[in-house]
Protein backbone atom coordinates (compact mmCIF):
# COMPACT_ATOMS: atom_id res chain seq x y z
CA UNK A 1 0.00 0.00 0.00
CA UNK A 2 1.31 3.59 -1.05
CA UNK A 3 1.41 5.86 0.93
CA UNK A 4 -2.19 7.64 0.06
CA UNK A 5 -3.78 4.88 0.07
CA UNK A 6 -2.72 3.90 3.44
CA UNK A 7 -3.69 7.79 4.72
CA UNK A 8 -7.19 6.78 3.16
CA UNK A 9 -7.30 3.18 5.65
CA UNK A 10 -7.39 5.23 8.81
CA UNK A 11 -10.90 6.60 10.04
CA UNK A 12 -12.05 9.71 9.56
CA UNK A 13 -10.78 11.37 12.67
CA UNK A 14 -6.97 10.36 11.99
CA UNK A 15 -7.12 11.73 8.46
CA UNK A 16 -7.92 14.66 10.38
CA UNK A 17 -5.61 14.79 12.74
CA UNK A 18 -2.68 14.07 9.62
CA UNK A 19 -4.04 16.96 7.58
CA UNK A 20 -3.88 18.99 10.88
CA UNK A 21 -0.44 18.38 11.46
CA UNK A 22 0.55 19.07 8.16
CA UNK A 23 -1.21 22.88 8.40
CA UNK A 24 0.59 22.80 11.86
CA UNK A 25 3.60 22.14 10.48
CA UNK A 26 3.24 24.86 7.63
CA UNK A 27 1.76 27.72 9.84
CA UNK A 28 4.44 27.17 12.38
CA UNK A 29 7.75 27.24 10.40
CA UNK A 30 5.86 30.07 8.19
CA UNK A 31 6.42 32.34 10.57
CA UNK A 32 8.66 31.25 13.86
CA UNK A 33 12.34 31.20 12.10
CA UNK A 34 11.78 34.54 10.63
CA UNK A 35 10.45 36.10 13.69
CA UNK A 36 14.00 36.91 15.79
CA UNK A 37 14.67 38.45 12.47
CA UNK A 38 11.53 40.67 12.31
CA UNK A 39 12.08 41.45 16.26
CA UNK A 40 15.63 42.52 15.75
CA UNK A 41 15.43 44.31 12.01
CA UNK A 42 12.17 45.53 11.51
CA UNK A 43 11.33 46.76 15.01
CA UNK A 44 15.24 46.96 16.19
CA UNK A 45 14.53 45.37 19.48
CA UNK A 46 17.54 44.48 21.16
CA UNK A 47 19.10 41.33 21.39
CA UNK A 48 17.74 40.76 25.34
CA UNK A 49 14.55 41.77 24.32
CA UNK A 50 14.12 39.17 20.91
CA UNK A 51 15.89 36.92 23.51
CA UNK A 52 13.25 37.55 26.09
CA UNK A 53 10.26 37.18 23.36
CA UNK A 54 11.30 34.13 21.64
CA UNK A 55 12.46 32.29 25.39
CA UNK A 56 8.81 32.84 26.47
CA UNK A 57 7.79 31.25 23.87
CA UNK A 58 9.38 28.59 24.21
CA UNK A 59 9.17 28.62 28.28
CA UNK A 60 5.36 28.38 28.14
CA UNK A 61 5.34 25.37 25.56
CA UNK A 62 8.33 23.56 27.01
CA UNK A 63 6.82 24.16 30.60
CA UNK A 64 3.06 23.70 29.87
CA UNK A 65 3.19 20.21 28.22
CA UNK A 66 2.11 18.49 31.67
CA UNK A 67 -0.95 20.73 31.70
CA UNK A 68 -2.28 19.89 28.30
CA UNK A 69 -1.23 15.86 28.96
CA UNK A 70 -3.62 15.95 31.82
CA UNK A 71 -6.55 18.43 30.03
CA UNK A 72 -6.52 15.79 27.45
CA UNK A 73 -7.22 13.09 29.79
CA UNK A 74 -9.68 15.01 32.04
CA UNK A 75 -11.66 16.70 29.08
CA UNK A 76 -10.97 15.14 26.02
CA UNK A 77 -8.47 15.38 23.63
CA UNK A 78 -10.57 17.00 20.91
CA UNK A 79 -11.72 20.26 23.04
CA UNK A 80 -8.24 20.32 24.08
CA UNK A 81 -6.81 20.16 20.36
CA UNK A 82 -9.06 22.69 19.25
CA UNK A 83 -8.73 25.14 21.80
CA UNK A 84 -4.34 24.83 21.49
CA UNK A 85 -5.69 25.74 17.70
CA UNK A 86 -7.58 29.04 18.43
CA UNK A 87 -5.02 29.83 21.20
CA UNK A 88 -2.73 29.51 18.04
CA UNK A 89 -4.61 31.79 15.91
CA UNK A 90 -4.85 34.61 18.40
CA UNK A 91 -1.08 34.11 18.70
CA UNK A 92 -0.18 34.56 15.36
CA UNK A 93 -2.83 37.04 14.50
CA UNK A 94 -1.39 39.63 17.39
CA UNK A 95 2.27 39.69 15.81
CA UNK A 96 0.56 41.19 12.61
CA UNK A 97 -1.22 43.80 14.87
CA UNK A 98 1.30 45.87 16.17
CA UNK A 99 4.90 46.04 17.62
CA UNK A 100 4.45 47.02 21.19
CA UNK A 101 6.70 45.04 23.54
CA UNK A 102 3.35 43.69 25.61
CA UNK A 103 1.59 42.67 22.37
CA UNK A 104 4.44 40.90 21.05
CA UNK A 105 5.17 39.61 24.96
CA UNK A 106 1.32 37.73 24.75
CA UNK A 107 1.62 36.60 21.09
CA UNK A 108 4.90 34.64 22.35
CA UNK A 109 2.84 33.49 25.34
CA UNK A 110 -0.17 32.03 23.93
CA UNK A 111 1.49 30.83 20.96
CA UNK A 112 3.50 28.36 23.30
CA UNK A 113 0.38 27.80 25.53
CA UNK A 114 -0.75 26.60 22.05
CA UNK A 115 1.43 24.27 21.48
CA UNK A 116 1.31 22.49 24.99
CA UNK A 117 -2.36 21.87 24.38
CA UNK A 118 -2.74 20.33 21.07
CA UNK A 119 0.65 18.58 20.63
CA UNK A 120 0.26 15.87 23.74
CA UNK A 121 -3.66 15.87 22.77
CA UNK A 122 -3.12 15.41 19.03
CA UNK A 123 -0.96 11.99 19.89
CA UNK A 124 -3.39 10.81 22.35
CA UNK A 125 -6.63 11.06 20.28
CA UNK A 126 -4.24 8.90 17.51
CA UNK A 127 -2.86 6.66 20.18
CA UNK A 128 -6.37 6.01 21.04
CA UNK A 129 -8.10 5.85 17.78
CA UNK A 130 -5.33 3.85 16.10
CA UNK A 131 -5.69 0.94 18.10
CA UNK A 132 -3.25 -1.45 17.28
CA UNK A 133 -1.73 -0.23 14.14
CA UNK A 134 -0.37 2.93 16.17
CA UNK A 135 2.88 2.62 14.77
CA UNK A 136 1.95 3.22 11.20
CA UNK A 137 -0.45 5.76 12.06
CA UNK A 138 2.81 7.91 13.70
CA UNK A 139 4.81 6.97 11.08
CA UNK A 140 2.21 9.15 8.21
CA UNK A 141 2.05 11.65 11.44
CA UNK A 142 5.95 11.96 10.29
CA UNK A 143 5.34 11.94 6.62
CA UNK A 144 2.55 14.85 7.18
CA UNK A 145 4.79 16.85 9.64
CA UNK A 146 8.06 16.53 7.66
CA UNK A 147 6.04 18.30 4.41
CA UNK A 148 4.60 21.10 6.46
CA UNK A 149 8.42 21.81 7.93
CA UNK A 150 9.21 22.02 4.75
CA UNK A 151 6.14 23.79 3.05
CA UNK A 152 6.86 26.48 6.21
CA UNK A 153 9.83 28.02 5.44
CA UNK A 154 9.11 27.83 1.55
CA UNK A 155 5.99 29.78 1.76
CA UNK A 156 7.13 32.15 4.67
CA UNK A 157 10.44 33.42 2.46
CA UNK A 158 7.97 34.25 -0.20
CA UNK A 159 5.43 36.07 2.07
CA UNK A 160 8.76 38.00 3.29
CA UNK A 161 8.85 39.93 -0.12
CA UNK A 162 5.83 41.64 0.55
CA UNK A 163 6.22 42.07 4.68
CA UNK A 164 6.40 39.89 7.81
CA UNK A 165 2.60 40.85 8.74
CA UNK A 166 1.25 39.42 5.58
CA UNK A 167 3.14 35.70 7.01
CA UNK A 168 1.74 36.24 10.45
CA UNK A 169 -1.88 36.60 8.86
CA UNK A 170 -1.40 33.30 6.43
CA UNK A 171 0.17 31.63 9.59
CA UNK A 172 -3.32 32.73 11.54
CA UNK A 173 -5.03 32.13 8.73
CA UNK A 174 -3.96 28.51 9.02
CA UNK A 175 -4.67 27.94 12.29
CA UNK A 176 -8.22 29.29 11.93
CA UNK A 177 -8.73 27.05 9.60
CA UNK A 178 -7.78 24.02 11.40
CA UNK A 179 -9.36 24.69 14.44
CA UNK A 180 -12.88 24.84 12.41
CA UNK A 181 -12.51 21.87 10.65
CA UNK A 182 -11.68 20.75 13.71
CA UNK A 183 -14.95 21.77 15.21
CA UNK A 184 -16.65 20.83 12.30
CA UNK A 185 -15.59 17.10 12.09
CA UNK A 186 -13.20 15.54 14.55
CA UNK A 187 -15.51 13.18 16.52
CA UNK A 188 -16.23 13.46 20.05
CA UNK A 189 -15.38 10.84 22.10
CA UNK A 190 -16.32 9.66 25.66
CA UNK A 191 -14.26 10.91 28.98
CA UNK A 192 -14.40 8.17 31.47
CA UNK A 193 -14.86 10.05 34.81
CA UNK A 194 -11.45 10.84 36.67
CA UNK A 195 -10.77 8.56 39.87
CA UNK A 196 -8.48 10.75 41.10
CA UNK A 197 -7.01 14.50 41.56
CA UNK A 198 -4.54 15.83 38.84
CA UNK A 199 -1.95 15.91 41.61
CA UNK A 200 -2.42 12.14 42.15
CA UNK A 201 -2.07 11.54 38.61
CA UNK A 202 1.43 12.86 38.08
CA UNK A 203 2.61 11.67 41.06
CA UNK A 204 1.59 8.01 39.42
CA UNK A 205 3.33 8.95 36.60
CA UNK A 206 6.64 10.80 38.25
CA UNK A 207 6.70 7.26 40.26
CA UNK A 208 7.29 4.97 37.17
CA UNK A 209 10.68 4.73 36.86
CA UNK A 210 10.61 2.79 33.94
CA UNK A 211 8.99 5.45 32.52
CA UNK A 212 11.04 8.19 33.21
CA UNK A 213 14.16 6.13 32.55
CA UNK A 214 12.78 5.70 28.85
CA UNK A 215 12.34 9.36 28.74
CA UNK A 216 15.93 9.95 30.03
CA UNK A 217 17.06 7.75 27.24
CA UNK A 218 15.44 9.56 24.50
CA UNK A 219 17.33 12.78 25.27
CA UNK A 220 19.84 11.86 22.29
CA UNK A 221 16.60 11.72 19.72
CA UNK A 222 15.39 14.85 19.97
CA UNK A 223 18.54 16.82 20.75
CA UNK A 224 20.06 15.31 17.39
CA UNK A 225 17.23 15.86 15.31
CA UNK A 226 17.53 19.77 16.76
CA UNK A 227 20.38 20.32 14.51
CA UNK A 228 18.91 20.41 11.68
CA UNK A 229 18.33 23.30 12.47
CA UNK A 230 21.73 24.72 14.02
CA UNK A 231 24.74 22.66 13.18
CA UNK A 232 23.62 20.83 10.13
CA UNK A 233 22.84 23.90 8.24
CA UNK A 234 25.71 26.04 9.50
CA UNK A 235 28.09 22.51 8.13
CA UNK A 236 25.90 22.84 4.68
CA UNK A 237 26.29 26.54 4.32
CA UNK A 238 30.28 26.43 5.21
CA UNK A 239 31.14 23.47 3.24
CA UNK A 240 29.31 24.63 -0.11
CA UNK A 241 29.92 28.48 0.40
CA UNK A 242 25.73 28.51 -0.69
CA UNK A 243 23.37 29.70 1.93
CA UNK A 244 20.59 28.29 0.16
CA UNK A 245 22.11 24.68 0.88
CA UNK A 246 19.57 24.43 3.63
CA UNK A 247 16.79 23.87 1.81
CA UNK A 248 18.36 21.08 0.50
CA UNK A 249 18.85 19.33 4.20
CA UNK A 250 15.07 19.39 4.32
CA UNK A 251 14.19 18.47 0.76
CA UNK A 252 16.02 15.63 1.14
CA UNK A 253 14.71 14.79 4.28
CA UNK A 254 10.89 15.09 3.12
CA UNK A 255 11.24 13.29 -0.20
CA UNK A 256 13.03 10.47 1.77
CA UNK A 257 9.99 10.52 3.92
CA UNK A 258 7.64 10.23 1.45
CA UNK A 259 9.24 7.47 0.06
CA UNK A 260 10.15 4.99 2.97
CA UNK A 261 9.12 5.95 6.38
CA UNK A 262 5.90 4.00 5.77
CA UNK A 263 7.97 0.76 4.23
CA UNK A 264 10.50 0.98 7.18
CA UNK A 265 8.05 1.07 9.76
CA UNK A 266 5.49 -2.06 8.77
CA UNK A 267 9.55 -4.06 7.72
CA UNK A 268 10.60 -3.26 11.04
CA UNK A 269 7.49 -3.82 13.10
CA UNK A 270 7.50 -7.47 11.46
CA UNK A 271 11.22 -8.29 12.77
CA UNK A 272 12.17 -7.79 16.25
CA UNK A 273 10.91 -5.71 19.33
CA UNK A 274 10.22 -1.81 19.33
CA UNK A 275 13.04 -1.34 21.91
CA UNK A 276 15.26 -3.28 19.47
CA UNK A 277 14.49 -0.79 16.59
CA UNK A 278 14.58 2.47 18.81
CA UNK A 279 18.38 1.82 19.78
CA UNK A 280 18.64 0.93 16.25
CA UNK A 281 17.27 4.08 15.24
CA UNK A 282 19.48 6.01 17.68
CA UNK A 283 22.48 4.78 16.44
CA UNK A 284 21.72 5.25 13.24
CA UNK A 285 21.03 8.93 14.02
CA UNK A 286 24.00 9.66 16.01
CA UNK A 287 26.61 8.17 13.23
CA UNK A 288 24.65 10.20 10.64
CA UNK A 289 27.21 13.37 11.92
CA UNK A 290 30.04 11.07 11.24
CA UNK A 291 30.35 12.28 7.26
CA UNK A 292 30.16 15.91 7.66
CA UNK A 293 33.04 15.78 10.10
CA UNK A 294 34.74 14.77 7.16
CA UNK A 295 34.58 17.97 6.01
CA UNK A 296 34.44 20.45 8.28
CA UNK A 297 37.30 22.59 8.66
CA UNK A 298 38.78 21.20 4.94
CA UNK A 299 39.38 24.76 3.83
CA UNK A 300 37.79 26.44 1.07
CA UNK A 301 34.15 26.24 0.39
CA UNK A 302 32.99 24.11 -2.66
CA UNK A 303 29.69 21.87 -3.70
CA UNK A 304 31.13 18.95 -4.01
CA UNK A 305 31.57 19.36 0.00
CA UNK A 306 27.82 19.44 0.98
CA UNK A 307 27.18 15.58 -0.22
CA UNK A 308 29.21 14.39 3.21
CA UNK A 309 26.76 16.97 5.15
CA UNK A 310 23.89 15.52 3.06
CA UNK A 311 24.86 12.28 3.49
CA UNK A 312 24.63 12.95 6.89
CA UNK A 313 21.20 14.92 6.67
CA UNK A 314 20.01 12.09 5.27
CA UNK A 315 21.03 9.52 7.59
CA UNK A 316 19.66 11.20 10.68
CA UNK A 317 16.07 11.62 9.08
CA UNK A 318 16.75 7.95 8.64
CA UNK A 319 17.31 7.27 12.68
CA UNK A 320 14.10 9.71 13.32
CA UNK A 321 11.81 7.69 10.93
CA UNK A 322 13.17 4.55 12.63
CA UNK A 323 12.89 5.17 15.87
CA UNK A 324 9.74 7.86 16.18
CA UNK A 325 6.90 5.63 15.22
CA UNK A 326 7.85 2.66 18.02
CA UNK A 327 8.64 5.75 20.55
CA UNK A 328 4.95 6.82 19.95
CA UNK A 329 3.41 3.47 20.03
CA UNK A 330 5.66 2.63 23.25
CA UNK A 331 4.53 5.99 25.31
CA UNK A 332 1.33 5.22 26.23
CA UNK A 333 1.91 1.30 27.12
CA UNK A 334 3.75 2.35 30.69
CA UNK A 335 0.67 3.72 32.21
CA UNK A 336 -3.35 3.41 32.19
CA UNK A 337 -4.97 4.09 29.52
CA UNK A 338 -6.80 7.32 30.67
CA UNK A 339 -3.13 8.65 31.70
CA UNK A 340 -2.29 8.59 28.18
CA UNK A 341 -2.11 12.48 27.39
CA UNK A 342 -0.25 12.62 30.82
CA UNK A 343 2.65 10.45 29.92
CA UNK A 344 2.80 12.34 26.75
CA UNK A 345 3.17 15.45 27.88
CA UNK A 346 5.70 14.60 30.71
CA UNK A 347 7.57 12.95 27.93
CA UNK A 348 7.79 16.42 25.76
CA UNK A 349 8.66 17.83 28.48
CA UNK A 350 11.66 16.15 29.29
CA UNK A 351 12.60 15.94 25.53
CA UNK A 352 12.24 19.78 25.21
CA UNK A 353 14.64 20.02 27.92
CA UNK A 354 16.66 17.31 26.13
CA UNK A 355 16.53 20.02 22.67
CA UNK A 356 17.51 23.19 24.63
CA UNK A 357 20.36 21.32 26.72
CA UNK A 358 21.25 19.73 23.94
CA UNK A 359 21.27 23.00 21.25
CA UNK A 360 23.30 24.83 24.15
CA UNK A 361 25.99 22.14 24.20
CA UNK A 362 26.07 22.02 20.55
CA UNK A 363 26.64 25.51 20.19
CA UNK A 364 29.53 25.79 22.85
CA UNK A 365 31.05 23.05 21.11
CA UNK A 366 30.57 24.66 17.52
CA UNK A 367 32.12 28.21 19.81
CA UNK A 368 34.82 25.84 20.87
CA UNK A 369 35.71 24.36 17.80
CA UNK A 370 35.67 28.02 16.49
CA UNK A 371 38.56 29.15 18.86
CA UNK A 372 40.83 26.53 19.08
CA UNK A 373 40.13 25.03 15.51
CA UNK A 374 39.13 21.65 16.81
CA UNK A 375 36.50 21.53 13.56
CA UNK A 376 35.54 17.93 14.57
CA UNK A 377 34.11 18.73 18.11
CA UNK A 378 30.13 19.43 17.54
CA UNK A 379 30.13 16.45 15.64
CA UNK A 380 32.02 14.10 17.56
CA UNK A 381 29.42 15.15 20.45
CA UNK A 382 26.35 14.68 18.19
CA UNK A 383 27.41 11.07 17.74
CA UNK A 384 28.55 10.19 21.45
CA UNK A 385 25.18 11.73 22.24
CA UNK A 386 23.42 9.17 19.71
CA UNK A 387 25.28 6.51 20.53
CA UNK A 388 24.84 6.79 24.75
CA UNK A 389 21.14 7.21 24.00
CA UNK A 390 21.06 3.85 22.09
CA UNK A 391 23.13 2.00 24.65
CA UNK A 392 20.70 3.48 27.51
CA UNK A 393 17.59 2.19 25.58
CA UNK A 394 19.07 -1.39 24.51
CA UNK A 395 20.03 -1.36 28.56
CA UNK A 396 16.84 -1.15 29.22
CA UNK A 397 15.01 -3.67 26.84
CA UNK A 398 17.63 -6.18 28.14
CA UNK A 399 16.93 -5.84 32.18
CA UNK A 400 12.99 -5.64 30.61
CA UNK A 401 12.21 -2.35 32.08
CA UNK A 402 10.22 -1.83 28.78
CA UNK A 403 6.47 -2.02 28.31
CA UNK A 404 5.18 -6.26 28.10
CA UNK A 405 4.70 -5.46 24.30
CA UNK A 406 8.36 -5.29 24.06
CA UNK A 407 9.34 -8.25 25.98
CA UNK A 408 13.46 -8.37 26.50
CA UNK A 409 15.72 -10.87 24.83
CA UNK A 410 15.57 -14.03 26.24
CA UNK A 411 18.71 -14.97 28.61
CA UNK A 412 20.95 -17.72 28.39
CA UNK A 413 20.43 -18.89 31.73
CA UNK A 414 18.75 -16.86 35.10
CA UNK A 415 21.52 -17.03 37.36
CA UNK A 416 21.27 -16.38 41.20
CA UNK A 417 22.01 -12.85 40.16
CA UNK A 418 19.04 -12.14 37.64
CA UNK A 419 17.10 -8.74 38.04
CA UNK A 420 13.22 -9.11 38.77
CA UNK A 421 11.44 -7.02 35.46
CA UNK A 422 9.55 -5.57 37.25
CA UNK A 423 12.13 -3.54 39.33
CA UNK A 424 12.28 -0.26 37.76
CA UNK A 425 8.20 0.08 37.89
Amino acid sequence: MNTFATYRSFPLAIRLLLINQLGVNTGFYLLIPYLAIHLSDDLGLSAAVVGVVLGLRNLSQQGLFLIGGSAADRLGARGVIIAGCALRTVGFALFALGDALPLLLAASILSGLAGALFNPAVRTYVAQEAGERKAEAFALFNVFATTGALLGPLLGSLLLLVDFRAAAVTAAAVFAVLTLAQLLVLPARPVPTPDTKVLGDWREAARNRRFLAFSLAMVGMYGLENQLYLLLPHAAAHASGWDGSTGLIFLAGTVTSLLFQLRITRALKARGSRGRWIATGLTTAGLGFLPPLLVAGAGEPHPLRLLPVLAGALLLHLGVMIASPFVMELIPAFGRENLTGTYYGIYYMVSGVAAAAGSAAIGWAMDTAGHTGLSWLPYACCTALGLGSAAAVAGLRRRGALPAGDPAPEPAAAGPGARPRSELK
